[in-house]
């Protein structure tokens, strides 16, 4: 039924335009555009200069055949190239997948298969595992894609070139196209990024224009970041399209500071060069900064603010950020909700509590972000809410524009995550009385190291493989410095014999690096009476003994 306020209303160009964070580049070259962009090295690179490479790619890229539905893979470090690809790959209608550059050959592979990738834009400094990976995509998948190299003349290793086109002239061939925009369809895919795979196999979460329009806002709302922030990349940007975090530095007419590396002495020296206030990370990245000499520290003024996720802040971390003078918020998310989603939200009156009391409240995975609509807390098989009382426990559930489309040929997971409404995290927790959320169990039994997921069930299905495995158990064991890293236990067949070296060998020629279990043990597993392993003692006794050390 149509009322007064329908007749003559409809939606047309001048009143309506698809959300897509491609018109935050345009924007910014119009109103910022001699401000500096983009640092990496020697290179500085003005909004308009930024606007104008992304555009030459864009025509390049639709040259090439990318349009709506081809999918661009990218294996490229914090370098500008990478911020270039958020703004072009979702301007020429095509799909973005950031490639984790810490993953091997075989799962590369897979993953461009499986989201049948037609162009690749790659960094020479992962020549030799991408020289294995367009073997197998042609020998096991019979895929060709057009590789793009990139020259990057801050990396100083070795590489080589492995495509028909070098990033530079390739730009240099091309025009710019007349506008960074986005598609018709606000919903249209902006981006593939795969889960780390809580099962054991990858899952290919798809995100839209409209989620990433919202959730870049939401950074900066959350965040409160001015105009002209200076951000610096600390963040790999293959995780969650960078948090969105490409796209809000374009909507601020920011500074983004890149880095190849993470390493204690060019963070200081870019915090205190480039004057960056803003970076984000995982625990390890805050704890190295805390560990590092006080003299790279020097010099170092200004206020400088982290958003730290993955784990949360510890009693020494937020002391530790509070003696560097650095503030940190807490943040929480998923692939599947654009990375942060939920943000523990500092009242002003906890700046009074005991140091104890502010770890606390700030350990918290908080509440949903300015513009997700649902966050809660319920009971997966009634979708009851729990009482906000901080003991019942349910699993955490979001709900809202900042949720991704679904997994990418995978219906049946899709409907399973998204059954009753709501998108099912698997992350168990409570609620408190101020509706602040609080993890207390991963269901799905995660690891979390360094920032990156890595599934338990992957690792023991690799042990199994070993002839001289009987039964394991991989938990996470916690780490001052990773987080948390896996801890294998294993029984060995009836006379079997095995040692500690030789499955974390065996592990090493399966697994990527940061995957690999850091210690094995050989004793007995805890099971139920119908046999089922039990992980909690094992990680409650890795818990036990860390707190002891």
């Amino acid at each position: 039924m149509t009322g007064i306020f329908d007749q003559g209303m409809e939606r047309n160009a001048a009143n309506h335009t698809p959300l897509s964070p491609a018109s935050f580049v345009e924007r910014s070259a119009e109103v910022f555009g001699e401000r500096v962009a983009v640092i990496h090295g020697a290179r500085r690179y003005d909004w308009a200069t930024t606007r104008d490479r992304a555009a030459r790619l864009t025509a390049a890229l639709a040259d090439l055949g990318a349009k709506r539905g081809t999918t661009v893979s990218a294996i490229l470090a914090n370098t500008p190239e990478m911020i270039e690809a958020h703004y072009a790959v979702p301007a020429s209608g095509a799909v973005l997948h950031a490639l984790n550059t810490r993953l091997d050959a075989p799962q590369i592979a897979m993953q461009m298969d499986h989201c049948e990738a037609a162009i690749l834009i790659t960094d020479r400094a992962f020549s030799s595992t991408i020289e294995a990976t367009l073997e197998i995509l042609e020998a096991q998948y019979g895929r060709a894609p057009i590789v793009i190299d990139v020259c990057d003349a801050e990396y100083e290793g070795e590489g080589k070139r492995l495509g028909g086109h070098e990033y530079e002239a390739l730009l240099a061939g091309y025009a710019p196209v007349a506008s960074l925009k986005g598609p018709p369809d606000e919903w249209d895919a902006i981006a593939v990024s795969y889960t780390s795979g809580t099962t054991g196999d990858p899952k290919g979460v798809v995100t839209s224009h409209r989620g990433a329009y919202l959730n870049a806002v939401s950074n900066a709302v959350t965040w409160t970041m001015p105009n002209f922030a200076v951000y610096l990349w600390t963040l790999p940007m293959f995780h969650c399209s960078g948090w969105c975090f490409p796209w809000t530095l374009a909507l601020l007419g920011g500074t983004q500071v890149c880095l190849r590396r993470v390493d204690a002495a060019a963070i200081f020296a870019a915090i205190r060069d480039h004057k960056a206030d803003h970076y984000c990370g995982a625990p390890i990245v805050h704890s190295l900064l805390i560990d590092a000499p006080a003299a790279l520290r020097q010099g170092i003024s200004h206020r400088v603010r982290g958003m730290v996720a993955a784990a949360a802040p510890s009693a020494a971390m937020i002391e530790g950020m509070a003696e560097l003078g650095f503030d940190i918020t807490h943040v929480y998310g998923l692939t599947e909700v654009y990375g942060p989603a939920s943000v523990c939200v500092k009242q002003p009156s906890w700046e009074h509590e005991s140091l104890s009391e502010q770890v606390r409240l700030n350990s918290r995975q908080g509440t949903r972000y300015p513009l997700q609509e649902g966050m809660t807390v319920r009971d997966p098989q009634t979708l009851e809410e729990v009482p906000a009382n901080g003991e019942a426990v349910g699993e955490i559930m979001f709900r809202g524009n900042i949720t991704m489309k679904g997994y990418l040929k995978n219906r049946k997971a899709s409907d399973a995550a998204f059954d009753g409404g709501w998108f099912h995290t698997g992350d168990l927790a409570v609620m408190d009385r101020d509706h602040y959320v609080k993890i207390m169990d991963r269901s799905k039994d995660i690891i979390i190291s360094g920032g990156e997921n890595i599934s338990s069930l992957e690792i023991e299905d690799v042990l199994y493989g070993h002839p001289t495995v009987l039964t394991c158990a991989v938990v996470a064991r916690p780490d001052t410095r990773w987080g948390e890293t896996p801890l294998a236990f294993v029984e060995l067949r009836p006379g079997a014999h095995a040692s500690t070296d030789t499955l974390i060998a065996h592990c090493r020629d399966h697994l990527a690096g940061f995957k690999v279990p850091r210690e094995v043990r050989f004793e007995p597993i805890p099971k139920t009476a119908t046999g089922k392993i039990q992980k909690a003692p094992l990680r409650e006794r890795a818990k036990a003994e860390r707190a002891a050390e």
